[in-house]
């Protein structure tokens, strides 16, 4: 096949036991599809790589549905439309949509969200602006009730839902933000350059006494990615009726044996806190009020954000890995295209 008429493919090969490899995902390059009527066909420029993916890779019963083995895995992707059967969507025309993990995807009329590239760079559309800036939003008024004066505590901070988590909160009158991160660096990125009022490398010491040190007035909402120790240290610096929504638990996602609660869930009665999980798809209606509020505080650098950009569809599989390690600072994107100049072809 000529170059111009193939596309590239990454299927689930197998379904992981513990952490994922290299072996589970398979690169095929196959013929180029066609739209049919009421169809586009997009090529993709940039991919996002989520953590959510981990439970779609398992035949395990979830809120997802499961990759299938020898299928094309599937997130969010943002894409250029090359060919178009419908009449809103042109040639040129740049669209999210969540045919992922694919160099071209076909898409349904109603599957293509066109975005404004010269309002935002694209990327932001799966990021800060995107469903990620969208759960953090979520989680901290619809789910949490995020109060004035609240000290909040927001672990995994440094990724792209608690990096956005931590700044909404201080946007919105939080008296106090502290974050977790791996790594010192990570730390200084919270504190120096997103306004964390205080930060800690969990690698360092038990979870449990570096957040009652940064937190001495204890805690009112805990943003919750992490699950594990984090939250069994969270429950234990709660305040009276605190509230916690969990949006992650990624520290369990590669275990092969149940895990147990949280030790000190008793403290549940006492405390006459909260715990709610909640999936950013039920809340959708939000998104307006949420790109109305956040994209100016986007565009005047109120809020900031980082992308960490792995270069190659190829390298999909491996960036996922990296993501799962916490190798990333914000938000984990896979660039297909050169996004400094037009898409060739």
């Amino acid at each position: 096949m000529n170059s111009a008429d193939t596309a590239t493919e990454i299927r689930l090969a197998s379904r992981p036991h513990g952490r994922p490899t290299l072996a589970n995902f398979q690169t095929v390059d196959v013929e180029r599809p066609q739209p049919g009527a009421g169809q586009v066909l997009v090529r993709n420029l940039v991919l996002s790589v989520d953590p959510y993916m981990r439970g779609r890779m398992s035949r395990a019963k979830s809120y997802a549905e499961p990759y299938r083995v020898g299928a094309v895995m599937t997130g969010g992707a943002i894409g250029e439309v090359v060919e178009s059967t419908v009449d809103a969507l042109r040639p040129g025309d740049v669209v999210l949509h969540d045919k992922g993990w694919r160099s071209h995807a076909v898409l349904e009329e109603r599957k293509a969200v066109p975005v404004d590239p010269q309002a935002a760079p694209v990327s932001c559309y799966l990021g800060v602006l995107g469903m990620t800036g969208l759960t953090a939003y979520v989680g901290l008024t619809a789910v949490a009730e995020l109060r004035r004066g609240d000290t909040v505590f927001v672990s995994g901070a440094a990724g792209a839902v608690g990096s956005m988590a931590g700044q909404l909160a201080r946007v919105k009158g939080a008296a106090r933000v502290v974050g977790s991160a791996g790594s010192a660096e990570k730390v200084r990125h919270l504190t120096d350059e997103l306004g964390f009022d205080a930060a800690f490398n969990y690698k360092d010491g038990p979870v449990a006494e570096q957040l009652a040190a940064a937190a001495p007035d204890g805690v009112d909402v805990y943003f919750d990615n992490v699950g594990g120790e984090h939250l069994e240290a969270a429950i234990g610096s709660l305040n009276l009726h605190g509230r916690i929504a969990v949006c992650g638990m990624i520290s369990l996602y590669n275990t092969t044996e149940p895990t147990p609660a949280p030790r000190n869930l008793g403290q549940l009665i006492a405390k006459r806190f909260t715990i709610r999980g909640f999936l950013v798809g039920d809340h959708w209606s939000l998104r307006e009020q949420f790109v109305a509020e956040v994209a100016p505080l986007v565009a005047d650098g109120t809020i900031r954000y980082r992308e960490t950009v792995v270069e190659g569809l190829r390298n999909a599989p491996q960036a996922f890995l990296d993501l799962l390690d916490g190798a990333n600072t914000g938000k984990m994107l896979v660039r297909l295209e050169d996004l400094s100049r037009p898409p060739s072809g």
